[in-house]
């Protein structure tokens, strides 16, 4: 036995050298163990244990990960699980217990609870779920043990997932923020938010996806490596199953936008054919913004001939684009609720509801809202070459009865996205305000000016030409 270091003066902590007396003791305990199989593990791990904390006390680190694995081994080999579990718990909570012979420990328990160090999936041996959850509970609030804590996470929510506890599995991936874990990858952490973001929205907890979600940046998906464009794809196909709940028709166009323009996607024809329609249609199912119309020309202008490939597709966003009426229903009504069908069905298919249909409502939802958006287009096609109109004549010319006229021209007043003022009993619809004397006059005054302006800047390049001749 050799000593190093000093114990005093709070300098050098005392350190001892017991591997040759490890080395005997580990070959002492094989033999036991070896003689009467699992009736001297007590004896075993009692014998281990002396040892152990003298390795612990010494500071003899290497020594100590020998000990502490031999009897975790040991535990194993006689295949007493409630030990083994017991064993780990006790080593592992020690006054003083090294961090490199916790982490060895863990190490050499992975391969019985993991398929493999790299996966998350686990065992298919294991019988119960009470090996990762004692793992777990070591690993809980140790840094330099995240990246297990987070594998072990993993495979105990597959584990109830397969076991149909969804809820239980949701809940298991909603204690660990890993978003906060420095020692893993940024892949890593993504995978992680994703499952939470997946089994979140299979739980049908809406108002936590939508937190979960915030913990994804898309700069994040700026990397082009294959693995970072799934993620992308598999992050905003989440995404649209949250949208489509909130019916959020701009977000589910930008959530399709985004799967269309995923360079892996764009390889696909079916893919990206898929993609492109329901952003097209989703952005018809939107309300008129600033935003839309940007993403709406944006599309067709960089897009044309991926849409001239999709009749359905380009003459929607043609007729939206363009400063007329639209007749209703369109010309290709039957293909947008074709493409409309086949998005919620995929959504469902997605989110594990495999044997679930699409709900009639939801159909009838967002075709009563293509029907709204029509006529909001048209009312503002209208405001546009019309400062008033007679009720009568724009609901002929809408092929709306009143009621219907009045009640979307109120949404879009109230939403702020059309003025209008509707005199009743003169049966007359305003799209400008009336304006006082003096307004007029001021407008009149600019027009004037703007005229003359005109005039003496083409006086004065007549003149200029008349000299150069």
């Amino acid at each position: 036995m050799s000593h190093s270091g000093a114990a005093g003066g709070g300098q050098l902590e005392e350190k001892v050298d017991l591997s040759a007396e490890v080395v005997a003791k580990l070959e002492q305990a094989k033999t036991l163990m070896g003689s009467g199989g699992s009736s001297n593990l007590t004896e075993t791990l009692a014998l281990l244990a002396a040892l152990e904390k003298r390795c612990r006390v010494g500071n003899d680190t290497p020594s100590l990960i020998k000990i502490c694995t031999a009897s975790v081994q040991h535990c194993k080999d006689a295949e007493n699980e409630a030990i083994l579990i017991q064993t780990l718990q006790t080593l592992s909570t020690r006054r003083s217990q090294k961090s490199a012979a916790i982490s060895a420990m863990v190490q050499l328990a992975f391969p019985w609870v993991l398929v493999d160090k790299e996966s998350n999936l686990p065992h298919p041996s294991l019988k119960n779920d009470d090996l990762i959850v004692a793992l777990r509970d070591i690993t809980d609030g140790k840094i330099f043990l995240e990246a297990e804590r987070a594998q072990l996470t993993r495979a105990l929510a597959t584990m109830k997932e397969n076991e149909g506890d969804i809820d239980g599995a949701a809940t298991v991936l909603q204690e660990v923020m890993v978003e906060t874990y420095g020692s893993l990858s940024k892949k890593d952490k993504v995978e992680f938010i994703l499952e939470q973001l997946r089994l979140t929205l299979a739980k049908k907890d809406y108002i936590r996806a939508a937190i979960v979600a915030g913990k994804i940046s898309p700069k994040q998906f700026q990397d082009e490596a294959s693995e970072m464009q799934q993620h992308k794809v598999q992050f905003y196909t989440l995404m649209a199953q949250y949208h489509v709940h909130e019916k959020d028709a701009l977000n589910l166009a930008k959530d399709y936008h985004a799967i269309y323009s995923t360079p892996m996607i764009q390889s696909d024809t079916g893919k990206w054919q898929m993609a492109l329609k329901c952003c097209v249609l989703f952005l018809g199912l939107s309300e008129h913004s600033s935003e839309q119309q940007d993403l709406m020309n944006r599309v067709f202008e960089k897009d044309i001939q991926h849409l001239e490939i999709l009749p359905a597709s380009y003459a929607t966003l043609e007729l939206l684009l363009q400063p007329e009426i639209i007749s209703y229903p369109l010309s290709h009504q039957v293909d947008l609720e074709q493409v409309l069908f086949e998005s919620l069905q995929l959504l469902n298919d997605e989110g594990g509801d495999n044997e679930s249909k699409v709900e009639e409502e939801d159909i009838k939802y967002w075709k009563e809202l293509l029907h709204r958006r029509v006529i909001q287009h048209n009312i503002r096609v209208v405001s546009k070459y019309y400062k008033r109109i007679h009720g009568e004549r724009l609901a002929k010319m809408l092929a709306l009865d009143r009621a219907a006229l009045e009640s979307e021209i109120s949404t879009m007043v109230s939403s702020g996205s059309l003025y209008c003022k509707v005199d009743r009993p003169a049966d007359i619809i305003r799209f400008s305000p009336t304006q006082t004397p003096e307004a007029v006059l001021t407008s009149w005054a600019s027009d004037i000016d703007k005229l003359l302006g005109l005039v003496e800047r083409t006086t004065h390049l007549i003149q200029k030409e008349n000299m150069t001749k």
